[in-house]
């Protein structure tokens, strides 16, 4: 099967704003390790968008990405509606819920997402501890109710 480098998803102007506020935001981050972030945090919602209700997850340097760019919201919104083809919800779960199966089965679940249309970024999947934070624990389903 043929992969897509995710960065590709992302406009050069856009990956130019939010690498550099990654940079801003964790000093302790290279512009290089920035750029690899933000187009993981791509893989991950267009990956999301085509498995919805799967309770797919970010790790933890993806969720930098996401959070980055939900901050940038002209930008966010519209590479969702470019790229998924409608808004990516935030949907964090609540303090004492884990995703199914837990974390490690969320990491595999979004890692095998991902692979199905996009090159996966190993180095940037291997946090996925359980954690009650964000990472391992948002995700695009908005609970109905």
């Amino acid at each position: 099967m043929r992969t897509t480098d995710p960065a590709t998803l992302v406009p050069a102007d856009t990956m130019q704003r939010l690498t550099a506020r990654i940079i801003a935001d964790h000093p302790d981050i290279t512009p290089s390790f920035a750029r690899r972030i933000v187009a993981q945090a791509a893989a991950f919602l267009a990956a999301s968008a085509k498995r919805p209700g799967q309770e797919l997850s970010p790790s933890k340097l993806v969720d930098i990405g996401w959070h980055t760019w939900i901050l940038h919201t002209v930008d966010y919104a519209l590479f969702c509606q470019k790229v998924v083809g409608r808004f990516v919800h935030h949907v964090p779960t609540d303090e004492n819920e884990q995703p199914r199966g837990g974390a490690a089965a969320a990491r595999e679940r979004t890692v095998s997402a991902i692979q199905a249309g996009y090159t996966v970024d190993a180095e940037l999947w291997r946090s996925a501890a359980d954690c009650n934070q964000c990472h391992a624990g948002c995700h695009d389903s908005p609970k109905s109710g």
